[in-house]
This record gives structure tokens, sequence and C-alpha cells, in this order.
């Protein structure tokens, strides 16, 4: 079994609130990731396959056709959006960095899964010092 990783990178805001809880709730458990006018992160993906090569190519997935899916499916309804607001995927969703961890899984799964390799692991960066990793609904 081999692993291949590809990097995207894209740019959003976001506000973690939740809208039953007063502002100072909020900001006592949220800090100021409940800004009230937002604020944003330059965020780094890291999407990771597993398989076995293919015999004629070498290739666990053709790293652009992994790029397009991400594109397609993640980067370009993330990129400079607001995504509590603004993102389809992540309606009703608190736009925690482990929930859109979740989120960008359900939205490549079944790509990546048709070019007949599957997805091992998320890692999302929200800061250089901050990220997650998911890895499945089965872990």
């Amino acid at each position: 079994m081999i692993y291949v990783t590809r990097k995207e990178h894209f740019n959003a805001a976001h506000k973690l609130a939740r809208p039953e809880w007063s502002d100072e709730k909020n900001e006592e458990v949220f800090g100021k990731c409940a800004n009230a006018n937002w604020h944003g992160h330059n965020f780094n993906l890291y999407v990771t396959v597993k398989g076995e090569p293919n015999e004629l190519t070498g290739f666990v997935i053709d790293l652009k056709v992994l790029s397009k899916i991400i594109r397609e499916k993640v980067t370009d309804q993330l990129d400079h959006k607001n995504l509590n607001v603004d993102v389809p995927f992540m309606q009703g969703i608190m736009p925690s960095t482990e929930n859109l961890c979740i989120a960008i899984w359900k939205q490549i799964v079944e790509p990546i899964a048709a070019h007949g390799c599957y997805l091992h692991a998320i890692k999302l960066y929200e800061t250089e010092n901050n990220f997650a990793e998911y890895f499945g609904p089965e872990h």
C-alpha cells in the first residue's frame, strides 16, 4: 500500500459562535474566533490517498487528477468565501477546523474512489500551529 499526498491552499473567513448563546458566552467559549466581524485564515489542505500503483503508470492516482478533484469539489467552493454563509456544504455546521475536515472528506471521498484508490486522510492547517486530521468515519 502506497500513500500519496497533495497539498492545496485556500483563504476563507469564518466565525465560531452559537446563535442561541449570548455574546459573552460565545466569547468565553470561542474567544477571538467569535468576533462579530468574522476573521480569516490562510488554510493549507493536505489530502492523502492510498492504493497500489498502476502497473502501466506507476501512479496510485494521477496527481493532476487529484488536484482537479480537490479544486472542483473543495477549494473553488471555499477560497475567498465566508464559511458560515457562502458555502453550501457547510450550511448549518459550526465551521471549526475539525468540522471542515469532515465536510471536505464527504466532498471528495467518492470522486477519489472512482479513480481506483481510497481517501486515507485530510489534514487541514488553520494556522502554522493549529491543524486537524481526519481519517474517515470508520476510525
